[in-house]
């Protein structure tokens, strides 16, 4: 996540001969030509084509400053030549463009693909007329996929708290990413434990503790927030563990976990609330809210934090119910894409292959 654009690539590359090795085992997969690759790239670039596209910034707490402005399908090509690699990569495809493409392979009532997992984006079809920077002459089909990049949102009527401030102030990224930092799986852990600390600080709720743990950024994640969330157990045993064995707090009272379900529940609820209001945008503007067109209109979500935090996922959907009403909302799918990205990467590259075959 730090470090020079080659070992990044380098890397990259590596992991992908030894899965190519494993796969190729007792086989002869490429057959004497040139494979083709699909390059999911979770990050923005400015793309000019298909196949490359040059890195704008990066988010999610990675911070590789040489690689900005550079042409990440390039990069990738050259790190593979050096490992031997014979592979071309044929489409350069942001992760919620992959989970459009792949969900729309299998059904065709698919109007938006959605990433909610470490970060969070959205990718939809626009009418290309609608589309003030397009240049050139429209595309046969009529539409063109946006990628909104909507983890960059801000607006002054986003609910941020001192919590949220201080913690983009101490980002990688001040000011930016705001809507990432309120929604996605990178930082909900992280906003719990700055509500702990203070907590910790002002009251003597948690007793005598070394503060070292609870003052480390990012050491309470969010798959240990879900699990303490989720905890059933009569005496929330879970979060006492867990307590223990990440922020060495120890003794607490059930009244004390009680809290911290809680805290956990208000962090998470906010974060799912705020996904489920960015849902109903990309619906209301392609007139697919269920209030006037009422064909089925399906959004595919893929990501760790929609797959395993199942109050995450509930409460989306129920406040995407409760925003486009009951009525309406009959006509809305939302769906898990499972790797979406992946088998929509390897769609399009298969696509772009095939069609220069044509060629």
């Amino acid at each position: 996540m730090s470090g020079s654009s080659s070992e990044l690539f380098g890397f990259i590359a590596s992991e992908l001969a030894k899965f190519v090795a494993d796969e190729e085992q007792g086989t002869s997969l490429s057959n004497g030509k040139t494979r083709e690759l699909g390059f999911t790239f979770s990050f923005p670039v400015r793309q000019r084509s298909v196949a490359s596209g040059t890195l704008v910034k990066w988010t999610k707490a990675f911070s590789i400053e040489d690689a900005v402005g550079k042409d990440v399908v390039a990069e990738l090509q050259t790190a593979m030549q050096k490992q031997g690699l014979d592979m071309h990569v044929a489409a350069l495809i942001n992760d919620a463009v992959g989970t459009l493409a792949g969900a729309r392979y299998y059904d065709e009532d698919v109007v938006a693909g959605v990433i909610f997992g470490t970060g969070t984006n959205a990718a939809y079809v626009e009418k290309a007329n609608a589309i003030p920077k397009w240049e050139g002459e429209l595309p046969n089909s009529g539409e063109m996929v946006i990628n909104m990049e909507w983890g960059n949102f801000y607006s002054c009527h986003l609910p941020v708290t001192e919590y949220d401030q201080s913690l983009d102030n101490e980002s990688l990224n001040p000011g930016e990413q705001i809507y990432e930092k309120l929604t996605s799986g990178m930082y909900l852990g992280e906003i719990v434990r700055r509500v702990l600390l203070k907590l910790s600080l002002q009251s003597s709720i948690f007793g005598e503790i070394d503060r070292t743990k609870l003052k480390t950024h990012f050491h309470l994640r969010t798959p240990h927030i879900s699990a303490m969330h989720h905890d059933n157990t009569p005496d929330l045993k879970i979060v006492e563990e867990k307590l223990k064995e990440i922020l060495e707090i120890a003794g607490t009272s059930l009244e004390t976990r009680k809290m911290l379900v809680e805290i956990c529940d208000i962090v998470t609820r906010r974060a799912a609330r705020l996904a489920a209001a960015g849902l109903a945008g990309i619906l209301k503007k392609l007139g697919r809210d269920g209030s006037v067109d009422k064909r089925r209109s399906v959004i595919a979500i893929d990501g760790g934090l929609f797959e395993h935090y199942a109050k995450f996922s509930k409460c989306l959907e129920a406040t995407l119910i409760e925003l486009l009403g009951e009525e309406s909302s009959k006509f809305v799918v939302v769906k898990h894409a499972d790797d979406g990205s992946g088998i929509g990467a390897a769609l399009i590259a298969a696509s772009q292959s095939q069609y220069r075959n044509v060629e």
